[in-house]
């Protein structure tokens, strides 16, 4: 069967020869009938036979009937509901979820939250040795936060004036130099003069004991803490030295250089002894981290230390085997 919703209206009788919208089913033409007992009621001309229904069970086997045939419910002749209009589907859709990109007005608004700024990288550090250090020296002894030579090695003494030059601007007391200090550092002073990066000796030179005016010496003396590279007289290099403590003294008097070690390490105290130049039994002049690092306050076995790993490396290239060697007060 292939009931149809229907219109009030006048009682007409189905015109012959009418046909519906459903292919190979009876034609059919439906008519309000009229109401009762407060209750509509419609005819339905199917095969000939007339049954009475109510209206809304007659609609609804109308869209059953629809949905089971494939028609669309609606005789020929009867105005059907117009389609939900785009504005209405979009008005639906909108308020579901969607797969697709959702469209740059519906994006929330996201504000870029602060990134902590990063920490400052650290160039120079405890135990370093390079001639960016020794630029670093000379120019915090401009200013008063370095109170000997440049050495060119960052040891404790370094670290402590890098310490107090931060604390004076305001800078976390690291004892690094970081960018920030270093920048800082940079702004309150000038570039060092050669003479500043290298200068003869910290402590002027003592006039030169009568041993040392002639041939290749080093001379060294106790009371000015100096050892000055001699050529028949002449001073060619002057640089900071350190003793042996009064336990270890170093000796004093005229020897000569009977043996060079430029990596040498103790085998009595197992510690390096870098750029050595032996004059005396175990005792010989070389380089000392630890005087670079700590100056005055710590003192060697006997040996005479130096603390510019630059001057003392040069030296070890021009001294030679046979060189004398005068220790003075």
């Amino acid at each position: 069967m292939c009931e149809r919703d229907v219109r009030a209206g006048p009682r007409t009788e189905p015109r012959a020869g009418a046909r519906t919208e459903c292919p190979g089913r009876v034609a059919a033409t439906v008519r309000a009938e009229g109401q009762g007992a407060g209750m509509r009621h419609v005819r339905t001309y199917s095969l000939g036979r007339v049954r009475r229904v109510p209206k809304a069970l007659a609609i609804g086997v109308l869209a059953l009937a629809g949905l089971t045939t494939g028609c669309e419910p609606g005789a020929v002749g009867v105005t059907q509901p117009t389609a939900a209009t785009p504005a209405a589907t979009r008005t639906a859709d909108d308020s579901k979820p969607s797969g697709g990109p959702a469209s740059p007005s519906a994006t929330p608004s996201r504000t870029p939250s602060a990134r902590p700024s990063p920490r400052p990288e650290t160039l120079m550090s405890t135990g370093d040795r390079s001639r960016q250090v020794r630029e670093l020296q000379a120019r915090l002894r401009q200013i008063g936060h370095f109170d000997r030579s440049p050495t060119g090695y960052y040891g404790t003494a370094t670290a402590a004036s890098v310490t107090s030059f931060q604390g004076k601007r305001g800078l976390p007391r690291t004892g690094r130099t970081d960018t920030v200090t270093w920048q800082r550092l940079l702004a309150m002073t000038r570039k060092p003069t050669a003479k500043e990066l290298d200068p003869p000796a910290a402590a002027p030179t003592a006039s030169p004991d009568a041993r040392c005016l002639t041939g290749r010496v080093l001379c060294i003396s106790k009371n000015s803490r100096t050892l000055s590279w001699m050529i028949d007289g002449r001073v060619v290099s002057s640089m900071d030295v350190r003793f042996g403590s009064q336990y270890t003294p170093t000796r004093e008097g005229t020897f000569s250089v009977y043996w060079k070690s430029r990596h040498h390490v103790s085998t009595l105290y197992d510690s390096p002894m870098p750029y050595a130049m032996f004059f005396s039994g175990g005792q010989a002049v070389h380089y000392s981290s630890d005087f670079a690092a700590r100056g005055y306050s710590g003192a060697s076995h006997g040996c005479v230390n130096v603390r510019d790993e630059g001057k003392i490396a040069a030296l070890f290239e021009q001294v030679k085997n046979g060189d004398k060697v005068v220790v003075h007060q």
